[in-house]
């Protein structure tokens, strides 16, 4: 059976380098919406005006991954809000795969690469809404 794991948390938090340690160096495919900012060289750049195609590219991508069969599929962005991950929710239930959400929290005192300031990531943290029941 398939699984779809989203890796959730505010920027800077570890999401990616946790879903690379988890898609065993990429042997499972990890998607973000950040990959439509990063070029080829690994060069972020953010483009709000972008933000809904990016959005719709992860979308997309999980679910050819879906389509194809991959086993595990992991999605790393922020998801502050529910409704964010509504779409995941929907093609798990269309693909009758597991499904998972973990909160990755910062405990390493790393940096965001998107240069989002304190007081955004405060405000972003405000809306940050967690299931656990």
């Amino acid at each position: 059976m398939q699984s779809l794991i989203l890796l959730r948390g505010l920027p800077g938090s570890g999401k990616s380098t946790l879903a690379n340690v988890l898609s065993e160096n990429g042997r499972y495919p990890v998607f973000s919406v950040d990959d439509f900012f990063t070029d080829q060289h690994g060069n972020y750049q953010f483009e709000f005006e972008k933000n809904h195609v990016a959005y719709q590219q992860c979308e997309d991508n999980t679910r050819n991954a879906l389509q194809t069969g991959i086993e595990k599929i992991f999605i790393a962005n922020t998801f502050t809000m529910l409704w964010e991950m509504e779409p995941y929710f929907k093609m798990a239930v269309e693909f009758n795969c597991k499904f998972f959400v973990v909160t990755v929290e910062k405990y390493h005192n790393g940096h965001n690469i998107h240069n989002i300031s304190e007081e955004q990531l405060q405000k972003m943290a405000e809306k940050y809404k967690v299931k656990l029941l």
